[in-house]
């Protein structure tokens, strides 16, 4: 049953109410300056040219959203209140600009009109941006200490500080820009905007191509562990039967992608942008992986069910059923009949509404308001820091000199990427963007892989993926690993993208 009958209550109430319970996705979007003094080295490389269909939006009013329930709130009212601002003017887009950093539209040598150019790319940062990172990081105005004695207040002074002293005088950026360098990077314009992506090409025959997709507070660099274990499989473990050419995009607005100066960049468009991406380098036929955002985009693709897309695995999976999904959004308590792993799993979600979701309202309701983060980069490093429960205790445990699945280098190069490519709004828009339910089943068709992680934010039972993925392929519950798999635990994860994928080589 619904805690709260929202035929009852004024359109204004119901939105603010929403607004402080969930993923709201209101309020006006508003462009923001060119990011990042990066400077980059581009050439031309010529291929087929290719496309990408607008996305038609979905009317539906104030009014019909009354009448949705609380328990499909996720997966229904936040698409219409999103769909409420498509109706307005502002929805019949132009057509994108790009929104690089100055240096690299200023050294790119493709002709703006050429759209479907590849131009390699390599990153090199002026030393004039890492002396003004450190200055800015030692002169944090610190708050007084929190007044509990646990991490119920959110990043602690501790652990923030410890990170900030690394990242002053010990941290190598130049480090994580030659790992970035040695792979094969490239941009390409898709719908007018600049696309950041790695390109690794399997030197073993009949390598499957796969698309992988980052989320936030990620980016490409979560995913450079998987680089090798996927590409060369044969070195980690695996044969060459399980290999993979592997492309890694930077998503709009993150990392070294254009920065969108008008809104319509939300997971649906840039599924769209992906195949066209895929097809521009000449796959007629992939699968694609995320976790996160990147299992947003994934599973929207899905849905889209392209004929060049053969299946997706995801370890970020949107399974749980309409009815406990909300039953866990309005504090009830878990409903009867849940098995071990349905229980568990209702646990976290319920968890996760009342105490985690913070930091994506302020994203999905004001991207924009969040100015500091692009001017202190210690309160930038606080906020990507504290996603959720088990990964920020994952970070404290490694900078209190504990062994993890990530080193203070990982934590450190994410967080410099960020500060350094300016995307800290940017980045968060996919948020305002959203108009689906980031827990609950799209009606995906085709073959779905799905491994359940325990550290997840909601780790996702068997029971729940075979009702939301009728074409479910495969289904592990592993006994290590969290939200950030691919980076914490690269061997694993990459084995179980093999594992995923096998039934699909035939």
């Amino acid at each position: 049953m619904c805690a709260v009958d929202c035929t009852k209550v004024s359109g204004d109430t119901f939105v603010q109410w929403i607004g402080l319970r969930t993923f709201c996705v209101m309020g006006p979007s508003h462009p923001i300056r060119a990011g990042g003094k990066q400077e980059t080295h581009c050439m031309n490389e010529k291929v087929a040219t290719d496309g990408v269909h607008a996305i038609a939006r979905a009317q539906i009013s104030r009014r019909e959203g009354l009448k949705l329930s609380v328990s499909g709130v996720l997966a229904s009212v936040l698409p219409a209140l999103a769909a409420t601002r498509a109706a307005s003017p502002s929805s019949e887009r132009p057509k994108e600009d790009t929104m690089t950093s100055a240096s690299a539209r200023q050294t790119a040598s493709a002709s703006p009109t050429d759209e479907a150019a590849i131009r390699p790319f390599q990153v090199k940062i002026a030393e004039a941006d890492l002396i003004e990172l450190r200055k800015r990081i030692n002169a944090t105005r610190w708050p007084q200490r929190e007044p509990v004695a646990d991490a119920s207040q959110g990043v602690q002074l501790a652990t923030i500080q410890k990170l900030a002293r690394f990242w002053a005088t010990e941290y190598d950026w130049r480090k994580c820009e030659a790992k970035l360098n040695a792979l094969p990077q490239f941009l390409t314009k898709i719908d007018g905007l600049d696309i950041h992506f790695i390109h690794v090409r399997s030197k073993h025959e009949n390598a499957l191509p796969l698309i992988v997709t980052h989320g936030w507070p990620g980016s490409v660099i979560e995913l450079l562990k998987i680089v090798e274990p996927l590409t060369n499989p044969t070195a980690h473990g695996g044969s060459a039967s399980d290999a993979f050419h592997l492309v890694i995009p930077s998503v709009p607005g993150y990392g070294f992608s254009g920065k969108p100066a008008t809104t319509g960049w939300d997971p649906a468009r840039i599924a769209r942008a992906w195949v066209v991406l895929m097809k521009r380098l000449g796959y007629g036929r992939f699968v694609a992986q995320g976790g996160d955002w990147g299992a947003m985009i994934t599973d929207v693709m899905a849905t889209q069910a392209p004929a060049e897309l053969l299946g997706i695995h995801l370890n970020w999976v949107f399974a749980v059923p309409p009815e406990i999904n909300g039953a866990a959004f309005t504090g009830q308590p878990a409903p009867q009949g849940l098995s071990v792993d349905e229980k568990r799993a209702y646990e976290q979600l319920e968890t996760f509404y009342r105490k985690g979701v913070g930091y994506a309202l302020e994203m999905a309701n004001r991207p924009q308001t969040l100015y500091g983060f692009e001017d202190s980069p210690v309160g930038l490093a606080a906020f990507l820091l504290d996603h959720d429960a088990r990964s920020y205790e994952l970070i404290a445990r490694t900078f209190d000199g504990q062994q993890t699945g990530l080193s203070r280098h990982d934590v450190v190069d994410n967080i410099t990427l960020y500060w350094l490519t300016e995307t800290a709004v940017s980045s968060a828009r996919i948020y305002w963007e959203n108009k689906s339910g980031f827990f609950t089943p799209k009606g995906v068709g085709i073959p779905v892989a799905v491994s359940a992680f325990p550290d997840e934010v909601c780790t996702m039972p068997r029971s729940w993926a075979e009702r939301a993925y009728p074409k479910l392929m495969y289904y592990n519950k592993l006994d290590k690993g969290g939200h950030f798999a691919a980076w914490e635990q690269p061997q694993l994860f990459s084995e179980e993208v093999r594992a995923g994928f096998r039934g699909l080589r035939a």
